[in-house]
């Protein structure tokens, strides 16, 4: 039997965190439960969880100094948990390095539901060693293969560690390239309609994928002022 998938919930509200945990467990996930970021840090390390459910106000340490540490040593998948809805908190929580940002109070299918989703895109199956199936999510340049199906990317021939919501909006753009989007229609492809009208978060996640990945001298991701971005192409 396959085992349990790990889940770190990180409150200093002991009823939020009971409730979470009972939602979860229902759901078949092992959690524990950590009330400060100094516990967070440590469990982190012997619970070696698959996710991680950080709520930003925490006694000692809060949320972003602790998503920081995590994000220094390994890319396990954050969703922050937070009262505070305003956009400068969403985008440093995201320039920090979390997957998803959930705003208190919150609906507990709705948490469940954005988990399995991104577990769902961070453990997807490993790169196959067989010809790439018809009907594959893949782009590829010179220097740079971008693969959507298992949630890949080969940069400079080796493995690149990127999280999900960054290949999806590099595949995006890379798969269409030469082609203009605004902000608007970059968000509603790759985050839905939760985040609508917080465009800074598009402009965080091309920052995190341009130190990731340089140009080349065939391609490069665009700014067009005024508008939005593209995967520029030359041709010839």
């Amino acid at each position: 039997m396959a085992s349990k998938q790990k889940i770190l919930i990180v409150d200093d509200d002991n009823h939020i965190a009971e409730l979470i945990s009972l939602y979860l467990e229902k759901e078949m996930f092992e959690t524990k439960i950590a009330e400060d970021g100094d516990e967070a840090l440590e469990y982190f390390e012997s619970f070696q969880p698959d996710l991680i459910l950080l709520d930003l106000m925490l006694p000692g340490k809060d949320g972003y100094e602790v998503c920081r540490e995590i994000r220094a040593k390994r890319d396990t998948p954050i969703i922050m948990l937070s009262a505070k809805g305003e956009t400068f908190d969403k985008v440093l929580g995201l320039e920090l390095g979390a997957d998803d940002y959930v705003i208190k109070p919150f609906d507990s299918k709705e948490l469940v539901a954005r988990v399995k989703a991104v577990l769902r895109r961070y453990h997807a199956s490993p790169a196959p060693q067989v010809p790439v199936a018809a009907g594959a999510k893949i782009v590829e340049y010179p220097n740079l293969i971008v693969n959507q199906t298992n949630y890949s990317v080969i940069y400079n021939g080796k493995d690149l560690v990127m999280p999900p919501k960054e290949l999806e909006l590099l595949y995006f753009i890379a798969s269409q390239p030469n082609q203009v989007f605004t902000r608007e229609q970059l968000l509603d492809h790759i985050w839905g309609y939760e985040y609508i009208g917080d465009t800074r978060t598009v402009d965080v996640h091309i920052k995190r994928l341009r130190e990731k990945i340089k140009d080349h001298e065939t391609w490069a991701i665009r700014t067009v002022w005024g508008i939005g971005y593209k995967f520029e192409v030359k041709r010839g």
